[in-house]
């Protein structure tokens, strides 16, 4: 086997960038589920279709799918794995190894130890607090898992603009931590599309109502808009439920907004999208928890102007401030409110931010360009042959510790920004004044 993705479950964000490398590598490629995916996710619709690329780890008894339904076996399906003989020696043997959302690192330990080359892909490690550091339990953890690994084959591909500070501070992976992300669908549109069909004043915020996503900012939002604008030329549609839904729409009575927000509940991925081509703004309130956020890709590639959390993984490296969308500073809310002001008194500046974004993603944010970069950049590092299935895969070495200097001097000369570009160290307390700077 060409390549490996393993992670924890199989998902609708996920299905484009597989399906790309299916198609790249002719078929040589497989996706390793190992465990079901939570009840949660599947009420929000995120089961992905069957794919034959697709199959399941029986090492954590992962003998049902999400929703209760039983696992293909053996018998119903050829490309299950149903015994740990048969991963373990498919995971050794395969040529590259993406390893990604699962935390049982036995998985790869073996594959470590040998030397052979593995991409780690992974949000930030500090997502509650980059204080968390400190900790001698949890850096003797991190030293076992990412920084003994430092010298070996073994690259990072970064889902967010702050996990490449997160892992610098335990000294792992210096100069082999590559931009990426998630890649859900990316949808061409015809010329002027979607945005003849967008309704004047429409902001959109689709997420789960828990703290971390801060729905309340969106309720301040429309607050302020209905007390500063002129008429209330806008309308906010909040798509999502969960255990900040009551508490939110109570906000919404006490500050008298109700007639400027609709809550439609939880929608299904199609939905949302359907959403997004219809609206002008889109706001991503997370706080910094949020290790990427898919919702950005996907309202870019719908042509919004999107308003986010620069504490956002995904923000710093698909928006570009003022020129593809708006970050406001993690915390500001009043920055928040009046670049959503701007915007509404100024529409021609969300058509043009809405055109940039949306090339953004299918220019070069997308799943097909994160595939054929990281096939690239296993070829150029010797990693994958050429083309030629007849050429000698050169060894990766037996020492664990070995200096792999040749690879890792490849990263800098493919791309400059994009997935699988080098992903540069920058402190947290830093990114919002770059972020402005590189305006």
């Amino acid at each position: 086997m060409k390549l490996i993705f393993v992670s924890n479950y199989f998902n609708h964000h996920q299905l484009p960038f597989c399906d790309a490398l299916y198609e790249l590598l002719e078929g040589d490629f497989c996706f390793l589920q190992t465990q079901p995916m939570e009840e949660e996710r599947v009420k929000m619709g995120w089961q992905a279709e069957e794919r034959p690329y697709v199959r399941y780890a029986a090492k954590n008894s992962c003998a049902h799918k999400s929703g209760g339904e039983k696992t293909p076996s053996s018998e119903s399906n050829s490309n299950a794995v149903t015994g740990a003989e048969d991963f373990e020696k498919l995971l050794f043997t395969a040529d590259v190894v993406i390893f990604g959302g699962c935390d049982d690192e036995s998985y790869i330990q073996e594959r470590l130890t040998a030397g052979k080359p593995i991409f780690r892909y992974n949000e930030r490690l500090y997502k509650e607090g980059q204080w968390k550091a400190v900790s001698p339990r949890g850096l003797l953890q991190k030293y076992k898992d990412h920084t003994r690994y430092r010298k070996a084959p073994v690259y990072f591909l970064c889902a967010g603009a702050y996990v490449p500070c997160d892992y610098h501070l335990i000294h792992a992976y210096p100069g082999k931590m590559l931009r990426f992300g998630y890649f859900p669908e990316t949808r061409h549109y015809e010329a002027g599309q979607p945005f003849n069909h967008k309704e004047p004043g429409s902001i959109l915020w689709a997420a789960r109502m828990i703290d971390w996503k801060h729905p309340e900012l969106v309720v301040k939002t429309a607050s302020y808009l209905k007390e500063y604008l002129e008429e209330n030329t806008f309308h906010i549609t909040m798509i999502g439920g969960g255990e900040l839904e009551e508490e939110t729409h109570r906000l919404a009575e006490e500050l008298g907004v109700t007639d400027v927000i609709t809550f439609p509940g939880f929608q299904g991925p199609e939905e949302v999208r359907a959403a997004m081509e219809k609206s002008e703004i889109y706001l991503v309130t997370s706080d910094r928890k949020e290790g990427w956020g898919a919702v950005v890709n996907e309202a870019m590639n719908s042509g919004c102007a999107v308003v986010a959390d620069h504490m956002i993984g995904a923000a710093p490296w698909l928006i570009r401030q003022g020129e593809n969308g708006r970050m406001y500073r993690d915390g500001e809310e009043q920055e928040l409110f009046r670049t959503v002001e701007r915007l509404l008194r100024d529409p021609g500046e969300c058509r043009r931010l809405g055109e940039n974004a949306q090339q953004t993603i299918v220019g070069e944010w997308n799943a097909r360009t994160a595939a054929e970069r990281l096939i690239e950049l296993c070829r150029k590092m010797k990693f994958l042959p050429e083309m030629s299935e007849e050429q000698e895969m050169p060894d990766a070495g037996q020492d664990v510790m070995q200096d792999i200097t040749t690879p890792a001097s490849v990263i800098p000369q493919l791309w400059n920004d994009g997935p699988c570009s080098p992903a540069p160290v920058i402190p947290e307390r830093s990114m919002y004044r770059r972020i402005n700077s590189e305006q």
